[in-house]
């Protein structure tokens, strides 16, 4: 099986080009950001502090977390309910980064994630996936923007979605992610020593697909 791995900080497109990249190649796309809002999710409707180590390992046990592809959409389950539109808000965004630091939550998720790459071709997005989820993958990518450029692309998003946010607010919490998924004990947000680090600020997302798309072509062929 081939695996490509795709790390990067918020807001830099790995989901959305990630899920392109993998349609192209015929690939299983697998989105690890939003198994940890899945469990951030969980947290916050139960009345956990998410940053409350001892708490969010409590919901470990009962937790029901299942990737669906339904047509060519990945769709994120938790306790039997489709929750792929409700894990975006940014209030989820920061219980994921929150509850991502935990080492119990990455244990028993990056446990589900080396079961996929083991009997799938996949192209697989986080914060950690080469240096520590999938170390021997054969292509490993360092997608990133700067903080302007990503957080005007997260602010249109959640406009689109009826959100009411400032772009402020939206590029200050990107700021208060990036110190939090790169400072973190467990599994720092960082660039692996072989991984290739592509900048997309520039770049429209057709023009960003394309450069990923290449660039694995020359990897693997």
């Amino acid at each position: 099986m081939t695996k490509i791995a795709i790390d990067g900080p918020a807001g830099a497109g790995k989901s959305t080009i990630s899920k392109k990249v993998a349609k192209e190649l015929g690939y299983v796309y697998i989105d690890t950001g939003a198994m940890y809002r899945a469990v951030g999710l969980k947290a916050v409707r139960m009345g956990i502090d998410t940053k409350d180590e001892k708490g969010v390992t409590s919901i470990l046990p009962d937790l029901d977390i299942d990737i669906r592809h339904e047509g060519v959409e990945q769709q994120i389950y938790l306790d039997g309910e489709n929750v792929s539109d409700k894990i975006r808000t940014p209030e989820i965004s920061m219980a994921a980064s929150n509850v991502s630091a935990i080492g119990a939550v990455r244990t028993a998720l990056v446990d589900m994630q080396r079961k996929l790459a083991k009997n799938h071709d996949v192209v697989m997005d986080g914060r950690d996936i080469a240096t520590f989820v999938l170390p021997d993958a054969e292509v490993k990518i360092f997608l990133t923007a700067s903080v302007e450029a990503r957080a005007a692309r997260r602010y249109r998003e959640l406009i689109e979605k009826g959100e009411s946010v400032s772009l402020e607010d939206v590029k200050a919490e990107m700021i208060q992610r990036d110190k939090n998924d790169s400072t973190r004990k467990v599994s720092p947000l960082k660039v692996a020593d072989d991984a290739t680090v592509i900048d997309n600020s520039d770049l429209s997302l057709e023009e960003s697909v394309k450069n990923v798309v290449e660039f694995i072509r020359s990897k693997i062929s």
